[in-house]
């Protein structure tokens, strides 16, 4: 599931830079050992196994993704509401441009935009 949204994010507008910044100079083979030792990879699953998981530093919801069999079925959702209400919530999270469901799933937990960044090429 890692390696899928990996390729998802980099073919994304923006994703690439996105990827950059998640990977905080951390090489692409240790990055998801990395961040499961560290705390940061949270994830959600039902008896049928993984469903998917949000990556979250220091008060920044960085990514969330969910298996493409269960988008839809609010488990994005269910995920932020369990980290918004947990003992440490994050304040901010990212959305890549264009990405309107992602925009939709902050908005849905009371967030507002506040930041968009440019970038000429």
């Amino acid at each position: 599931m890692w390696a899928l949204a990996r390729s998802r994010l980099e073919n994304h507008r923006g994703g690439r830079e996105l990827y950059d910044t998640i990977r905080r100079g951390v090489d692409d083979d240790a990055l998801l050992a990395h961040v499961v030792t560290s705390g940061s990879l949270w994830t959600i699953s039902d008896d049928a196994g993984l469903l998917g998981f949000a990556l979250v530093r220091d008060d920044v919801v960085e990514g969330v993704f969910v298996d493409q069999r269960r988008r839809r079925q609010h488990v994005a959702t269910t995920l932020l509401r369990a980290l918004t209400t947990g003992e440490n919530p994050p304040k901010d999270g990212y959305a890549l441009p264009g990405d309107r469901g992602m925009k939709s799933l902050y908005e849905s937990l009371g967030w507002k935009a506040r930041l968009l960044t440019m970038r000429g090429e």
